[in-house]
């Protein structure tokens, strides 16, 4: 008998106020339109099989970290233009594939420091523009409710994608359990939708290394994936992005944005959290940007220049 996995009221995160925009490899964080007063949503991060065993790992292309974690993904961005890397799939002692994943929580996390459930149904689905050389999927991460169903999250096949980018939108029907699952406890792709905690990107293949980029990733509804990748983010590997010997950042006096560490002009473009471009222009070396017309919130900064390439966060109060 079909059982639906029901969460206290009191977890769930209210329906989206702003949209989820679709992500084009062009900011640090996937800004979801469900994400919580923590402002920890949206930021990518990577899991293996190393807990069963497995040896794999994911060897990315520049070192990860930044001022606030060593493990954030920031520099990958900007120099993919998205999230690429390869998929060192080494099978150790497990008994079946070995996989790695690359996810975001939708809302981020609760008091208790672990991530919280929201109601992302008004997504629709999901679209998702990607290369691969082994076939992937994109799985629904359920948090505490995962160990519920056996870890047989709704899931959807994507297809190998190796020598030109694939793109592919799915409804929430389109995400279903494995085949392999017997238990009684089933889920739906969208009753986990109601109540999804994280969006994964899975490789789960026989051992060896695949190349993988997650280009762009949107809602099935109103969501506007690419066709290709490098449309809309950086060029992938064309430039490795640099703050220069003086370590550039985004600095606010007030509401005037200035750029410490540089020696010549720089571009500037402010996002808001829905990634609308709401203030631009240039700047030189102790020049600053009048942001006073913008609302109090967070907004990401995308500095460029010569030898400068970088995505900051500021907070105008």
């Amino acid at each position: 008998m079909n059982k639906k996995i029901i969460i206290a009221s009191a977890l769930l995160a209210a329906s989206a106020v702003f949209a989820f925009d679709t992500w084009l490899g062009d900011a640090p964080q996937v800004e979801t339109g469900i994400g919580n007063e923590s402002n920890t949503y949206g930021y990518w991060f990577s899991y293996g099989d190393d807990g069963d065993g497995g040896e794999s790992k994911v060897i990315w292309p520049v070192e990860l970290g930044n001022e606030y974690s060593a493990t954030a993904m920031d520099p990958v961005v900007e120099h993919c233009g998205g999230i690429c890397g390869t998929a060192a799939l080494a099978k150790g002692s497990l008994t079946y594939n070995p996989f790695v994943g690359i996810g975001f929580n939708v809302v981020g996390e609760g008091a208790s420091g672990d991530p919280v459930p929201g109601d992302a149904s008004a997504w629709g689905g999901l679209c998702i523009t990607y290369t691969s050389a082994a076939a992937p999927s994109l799985e629904l991460g359920l948090g505490d409710v995962d160990a519920t169903i056996g870890y047989a999250n709704p899931a959807a096949s994507l297809a190998k994608a190796a020598s030109a980018a694939a793109t592919k939108s799915i409804p929430w029907s389109g995400f279903t359990q494995p085949s392999w699952y017997k238990g009684t406890t089933k889920m739906s792709g969208t009753d986990a939708a109601a109540q999804l905690v994280s969006v994964k990107f899975k490789i789960q293949a026989a051992a060896g290394n695949y190349d993988f980029n997650i280009c762009a990733i949107g809602p099935y509804t109103g969501g506007i994936c690419p066709a290709s990748c490098g449309c809309c983010g950086p060029v992938p590997h064309a430039i490795k992005p640099v703050r220069e010997a003086s370590n550039a950042k985004a600095t606010l006096l007030g509401r005037n944005l200035g750029i410490s560490g540089i020696n010549s002009a720089v571009t500037i473009e402010v996002k808001n959290i829905q990634g609308q471009v709401v203030a631009k222009g240039s700047i030189d070396k102790g020049s600053t940007l009048d942001l006073s017309s913008l609302d109090v919130g967070v907004y990401m900064v995308h500095v460029i220049g010569k030898s400068v390439n970088f995505v900051d966060k500021i907070v105008l109060k």
